[in-house]
């Protein structure tokens, strides 16, 4: 890291140069519970918000492997018009320590405070948004403060382990796996679903880096079948919706998540006529049943009625998969790029609410 920071050194301070003097940047030192400095720049774009209010909104964002914020995944929620907060993983750029789960979740941590009781944004003003590697950090930070607003995740992943078993002989499966739990455990998929927040899945169609498929190159046409999103969305809606997702709801999702472009997305879900206004009403309806009841089993929390739902008990088939598909299309967008390339401004946008 040392070295790698070092070659870098020229393009981090320009990075950083450019932050300030363009988007008004303020750079911290914040001093996680380990010791290590975290090393941090705020964009405050809440004195000009826009004409939608983005600027009222703090995106925190958490870079992938061998990334930093003064040339990463930051540019993008910051060129749309939000207020940003980018850091670096202890160890690069200018934090100190080394990269391992509970000092990165650590980081995280103080992150958070710093954001929440420095900055004073309100809880339910901060988005978390984790590209690759970087979805450990964003997932943890959610789970641990589920009051925060919504997450964003980008080309991430459900499990290091399918992902390390890629690139590794067969014989050291054993190796590979009880390595990894014991001291890369990012387990994505579980800390998402203890988040009961809105969240979107950022899927991209020419991603190689998260993909299983064992092609070695992104194809031209979009190899999405064995990107783990696709694992990452289905735990997802199988922990929210258990009665949706139930066989015909699991398969008919499974099945969508193999079209590769916008194209074909849209002709499969035209195919099976989802009628989005009945899927709204009937999840609307679900949730107002709910609240009139008031049940002494159903756990409310800051975002209301907390995961998972029982609605979807008693549905046809044909209703069952229109409603999986519903939810499916809600909870993940394709975007038409590599692992590597920078999300366009466009593209980032916050998740579904009902």
């Amino acid at each position: 890291m040392f070295l790698m920071t070092r070659a870098l050194l020229p393009l981090l301070q320009q990075g950083q140069e450019r932050l300030v003097e363009r988007y008004q940047g303020r750079r911290a030192k914040l001093v996680a519970r380990d010791g290590n400095e975290i090393d941090t720049m705020f964009m405050d774009r809440r004195q000009h918000p826009g004409s939608q209010g983005r600027g009222l909104r703090l995106v925190i964002c958490c870079e992938g492997n061998a990334g930093f914020y003064e040339m990463g995944c930051l540019s993008a929620p910051l060129e749309a018009g939000y207020s940003v907060l980018g850091w670096n993983h202890p160890g690069f750029g200018g934090s100190t320590g080394e990269p391992f789960p509970q000092h990165d979740a650590n980081a995280m941590d103080v992150v958070i405070k710093y954001a929440l009781h420095r900055l004073r944004f309100p809880p339910a003003h901060v988005v978390i948004y984790g590209w690759s590697i970087g979805g450990f950090t964003a997932t943890w930070a959610t789970m641990s403060y589920p009051e925060l607003g919504a997450l964003v995740l980008d080309a991430t992943f459900d499990d290091l382990v399918p992902l390390a078993l890629k690139v590794m002989p067969q014989s050291w499966k054993g190796l590979v796996v009880r390595t990894v739990r014991e001291h890369f455990n990012l387990n994505v998929a579980e800390q998402l679903c203890s988040y009961p927040g809105p969240v979107l899945l950022l899927r991209r169609t020419l991603d190689d880096v998260v993909s299983t498929s064992g092609h070695l190159r992104p194809l031209p046409f979009g190899d999405v079948e064995g990107n783990r999103g696709n694992e990452l969305l289905l735990r997802l809606l199988q922990h929210r919706y258990p009665a949706v997702m139930a066989r015909e709801g699991h398969a008919i999702v499974t099945r969508w998540l193999r079209a590769g472009s916008l194209a074909q997305e849209a002709a499969f879900y035209a195919r099976y006529h989802v009628n989005d206004n009945w899927c709204l009403a009937l999840l609307r309806s679900y949730r107002a049943h709910c609240e009139d009841k008031q049940e002494d089993e159903e756990v409310w929390g800051p975002h209301g009625l907390t995961f998972p739902w029982r609605v979807g008990q008693g549905l046809s088939s044909r209703r069952r998969r229109q409603l999986a598909l519903f939810l499916a299309r809600k909870h993940l967008k394709n975007v038409e790029a590599t692992h590597c390339s920078p999300l366009e401004p466009e593209d980032f946008q916050l998740p579904w609410r009902l």
